[in-house]
Formats: structure tokens, C-alpha cells, sequence
């Protein structure tokens, strides 16, 4: 570890990608909760062509310059997102895909033409596409952390309104908050967030640093706050996590390393997070389909009891047993249901109930029998 500190192209490139990995997080929270996921890959593609005309129109590749050209573009798209929507020529969702493919098309043909321009070749703007952290250097670092670092004061700042709006648009709408001025905020920061992460990941990957760590970090929690925050700390891991990764293997690509550690931190959130991960609820299943056989079983070794005039100690054999409850297998829920002194065993292979288990099965009888409210 202290060699990797000591390296300073590794360094810079660890502390950009700490500074997106946050940033992005935590604004990409907004995007998935209001269900704009494909927002984010619509701006990102729509800002190839502003990197490319910044390039021709300034003959400069000052990371500053091209990053404007990018936001600019960028917020254009967005322009043409609202109109479209407000103007009722498409929906949502349709807009999103023609500015995205549009605005990308464009660049692409832009960044072809502008490679063959003399002098053009060595410009690197095919870089953006999948982005090259390994170029960052400090004033890249230090563009990024500008960019930042008042965004964040912004989602701050404007908390409240922000959280309405993702929740209650109408609502807000009521209370006379000016939505479309809350929206157009929400929108730039998502744009900054995009701008700074183009030199990382690049134009095609931007998209999965601002939707992969907010998915993950929805399954742990129920609360804006708290997924905010678990966002971010997922962004920063996954950046972290990629750079270790691309600088421990040869030749291996900084920006698609984080975005598949980003995408590892999605599964393992869709298998292991409480309430929402998928092991949590098989195993609630099978723990309430254990419960239902027992209260099963019970239910009609009682029934079963009561025509024996009522003697709990009358044993029962297992296949009439099973011959009432067909489909479960009673063996492992009889051999439970002793464990938890609700039966007993006899001879051979009867069971009987106790008088806790005659007490469990009327109150599961009487739950049986409730009317419905």
C-alpha cells in the first residue's frame, strides 16, 4: 500500500475516480428513484459531439475546454429532451433514445472527421469513449473536485426541495415550489456529475457510475439519506476498487475495472441485502413455508385427536399424517415440531400431540376461522 501511495500516477488517478465515485453516487440516487436511469446514458452520449466541436473550435485539449464543450452539449440535449416531452411529439422514454442516439451518432461522425484533419491524430479524443484515467494529473484532479465539491453543497443546500421533487412532483407543484427551476438544478448537477467522469470512464461507461452504485445502494435502505450516503460510499469503492484492479493487471483498462466493481457491488446487493436481497427473501419463504407445514400439521393431528374423544396421547401415524398434509413432506416437520415440544414420538413411527401443541393448533384453528375484516 505504501508503494501504491508513493506512485503519483496512481495517486491522481485514485483520487479523481474517489471524486466521481461520490459525485455520481450520490446524484445518480435521484435518477434511479425518479426512474430517469437512461437520463444519465442519454447525456453522457450526448456529450461526444461537444467534446469533439470544443476540440476543432479552440484548437485546444486543455481537459477544461473539452469538459465545457461536453456540458454544453449536454445541456442541449437536455434542452431537447423538454421539448420534445413538453411539446407532446414523443414520450419520455422515446426522447431519451433519439437524443442519445442522435447526439452520439453525431459525435462519432465528428471525432472521424476530425481525426483526419492534419495534426488532428494526436489529439486522443477517441479517448473519451471509454475514457483513460490513467492521463489524469493534478489539475485534472483538482477540475474534478472543483466541479465537485460545490455540486454537492447544491444537493445540500437544496435538499428539501430535491427530495420532494423526486417523491411528490405534484405535491410540490401545489405548495408552489418551482418545479421546473428544482428540475433544471437536478438536471445540471446530473450533467456536472457526467462531465467530470467523461476522462475516466468515458462517454459509453459514465452511465452504470451513476445508476450501478445508487441500485446498490437501494436494496440496503428504505431512506433518502441513508442511500444517498451508501451511494456515494459505493461510487468511491467501486473507483477504488477498479483502480487496484487495473494497476495490480497488466494492460487492463481503468474505466471498465471500476464499472465491473461497481456492477459486482450490484449483485451482491441483489443477493445479500436484508429485506430486499434475494437469499433474504428465499430464506424468509422457506421460513414462513416451514411455519404454515407446522401449523399444518398441528391443525390436523388435533382434528385427528378430537375424534379420538379429545385424547391429545392417542399416537398417529405418520403416513395418516402425511395422507392429510400431501404437500410436505412431514418427516424433518414432525422431527421440529418435537424439537420445539409440540409432539411426541411413540411407538414405531406415531407421534402424538402435547398440550402446548394442542394450544398452538386452537390458536392457528382460530386464526383459520377468523372472518376476514
Amino acid at each position: 500500500m505504501s508503494s501504491f501511495l508513493q506512485d503519483y500516477t496512481l495517486r491522481m488517478v485514485l483520487g479523481g475516480v474517489l471524486a466521481l465515485g461520490i459525485f455520481s453516487g450520490a446524484l445518480g440516487s435521484f435518477a434511479v428513484l425518479r426512474r430517469q436511469s437512461l437520463l444519465g446514458d442519454a447525456l453522457s452520449h450526448a456529450a461526444l459531439p461537444g467534446i469533439v466541436l470544443a476540440f476543432l473550435l479552440s484548437g485546444s485539449r486543455a481537459t477544461g475546454v473539452l469538459l465545457l464543450g461536453a456540458a454544453i452539449a449536454g445541456w442541449l440535449g437536455t434542452l431537447a429532451i423538454r421539448a420534445m416531452v413538453r411539446g407532446r411529439l414523443t414520450r419520455e422514454d422515446s426522447a431519451l433514445g433519439i437524443v442519445l442516439s442522435v447526439f452520439f451518432g453525431l459525435g462519432l461522425v465528428l471525432l472521424t472527421w476530425a481525426q483526419r484533419l492534419p495534426g488532428a491524430g494526436k489529439a486522443g479524443l477517441d479517448k473519451f469513449l471509454f475514457g483513460q484515467a490513467a492521463t489524469l494529473v493534478r489539475s485534472d484532479v483538482l477540475l474534478m473536485c472543483a466541479i465537485a465539491l460545490p455540486s454537492l453543497l447544491l444537493l445540500v443546500l437544496f435538499w428539501k426541495e430535491l427530495k420532494l421533487l423526486t417523491f411528490d412532483a405534484a405535491y410540490a407543484r401545489a405548495l408552489g415550489l418551482p418545479v421546473e427551476r428544482v428540475e433544471a438544478l437536478l438536471t445540471l448537477l446530473l450533467v456536472l456529475a457526467i462531465v467530470i467522469g467523461l476522462q475516466t470512464v468515458g462517454v459509453v461507461l459514465m452511465s452504470a457510475m451513476l445508476i450501478a452504485p445508487a441500485a446498490a445502494a437501494r436494496q440496503w435502505t428504505d431512506r433518502l439519506s441513508r442511500m444517498v450516503a451508501l451511494a456515494a460510499l459505493a461510487g468511491a469503492l467501486s473507483g477504488a476498487g477498479g483502480v487496484l484492479l487495473s494497476s495490480s493487471a497488466p494492460r487492463w483498462p481503468t474505466g471498465p475495472a471500476i464499472v465491473l466493481c461497481a456492477s459486482l457491488l450490484v449483485v451482491a446487493s441483489l443477493l445479500f441485502a436484508p429485506h430486499r436481497g434475494i437469499l433474504w427473501s428465499w430464506l424468509r419463504f422457506r421460513r414462513n413455508r416451514r411455519r404454515l407445514d407446522e401449523d399444518l400439521v398441528l391443525y390436523h393431528m388435533l382434528q385427528m385427536a378430537q375424534h379420538h374423544a379429545g385424547r391429545l396421547d392417542h399416537p398417529h401415524a405418520r403416513r395418516v399424517i402425511q395422507s392429510m398434509t400431501p404437500r410436505a413432506d412431514v418427516r424433518p416437520v414432525l422431527h421440529s415440531l418435537e424439537q420445539a415440544g409440540w409432539v411426541r414420538r411413540r411407538e414405531g413411527d406415531s407421534w402424538s400431540l402435547t398440550s402446548d401443541g394442542a394450544e398452538r393448533a386452537l390458536s392457528h384453528r382460530a386464526e383459520r376461522e377468523r372472518p376476514p375484516s
